[in-house]
């Protein structure tokens, strides 16, 4: 019940009746434009973030005695 050579060739013509060929070549050339640089953006952050973890400031611990002292109530 999937989608077979015929239905595949119907829309195939249907879209490049509604769009043109000159369209859809400019369509597929914005989308492959978009996916490059979507992938690039992804590999630059994974580069990014490798390197953020590496500079991570050393926090420090100090040793204290917690003090409370309570007020008697009048």
């Amino acid at each position: 019940m999937g989608i077979g050579f015929k239905e595949l060739l119907v829309i195939l013509v249907i879209v490049l009746i509604l769009f043109g060929a000159k369209r859809l070549r400019t369509l597929g050339g914005d989308l492959g434009s978009a996916l490059k640089g979507f992938r690039q953006a992804v590999k630059d952050g994974e580069d990014t973030g490798s390197k953020d973890s590496l500079d991570e400031k050393t926090g420090r611990t100090l040793d204290a005695d917690v003090v409370s002292k309570e007020k008697d109530k009048v």
